[in-house]
């Protein structure tokens, strides 16, 4: 597959050591899943457990209003077990940030922005305003897992972040949004996520293989 070309920006993020080439390289090394994926969403219910692939997608995007741009999710996977369908939603990093926090994008927001803030509380079932110290990318990427469940007609959907950090980078800000919805955060693990009933929404952290971090790739695998 060529990754490079669906990558919104390619010169920029194509590169050993960083998310995109780590979790390119994680997928196409793998037999379905990759295994720490896999080990996470066996740590959930039954229907997240033993699943299939179905395919993974790199990039999808997911149209959102108050704006143009849209999500973009680093790899969309469809799989299935005996239970049925399942979104996973999967977020790579290495140590990149998860960019601006909620409250920097209330503080600069036009009207299309403040829009999209106030669907994206609605999509997560929220009914009080995310603090501001949320990091923002969080947000519209698990609102984004559910949409395309929604899409697909699947009864589950997971939000997965895949880190490549040796030292979980940036777990702290996973945690506090975790914690900011009623879910609570673990690596290696998922969590259901309460404010979000159809779909069933879980969000999860699992730490990725090392050795991708070193993989080297052309644009096409």
């Amino acid at each position: 597959m060529d990754w490079k070309r669906l990558l919104a920006k390619p010169d920029r993020h194509w590169k050993s050591g960083r998310s995109a080439m780590s979790a390119a390289s994680s997928r196409e090394s793998a037999d379905g899943l990759p295994p720490e994926i896999r080990a996470a969403l066996n740590s959930g219910p039954s229907e997240l457990r033993d699943l299939d692939l179905v395919i993974a997608v790199p990039e999808w995007e997911v149209p959102l209003p108050g704006g143009a741009t849209t999500s973009h999710t680093d790899v969309l996977a469809v799989a299935t077990n005996a239970s049925g369908l399942v979104i996973i939603a999967v977020e790579a990093k290495v140590d990149e940030p998860f960019g601006p926090t909620v409250g920097e994008k209330r503080a600069a927001a036009s009207a299309g922005q403040h829009e999209r803030l106030s669907y994206l509380h609605k999509v997560l079932g929220l009914g009080t305003p995310l603090p501001d110290a949320i990091r923002y990318q969080l947000v519209h990427r698990l609102a984004s897992a559910v949409l395309t469940a929604a899409q697909f007609h699947a009864r589950t959907a997971v939000m997965l972040v895949q880190s490549f950090s040796p030292d979980s980078r940036w777990f702290d800000d996973f945690e506090a949004f975790a914690s900011a919805i009623g879910s609570v955060a673990a690596k290696d693990a998922v969590a259901k996520v309460p404010s979000v009933q159809s779909p069933a929404l879980y969000m999860g952290w699992c730490r990725g293989d090392q050795r991708h971090r070193s993989a080297v790739l052309e644009g096409a695998v």
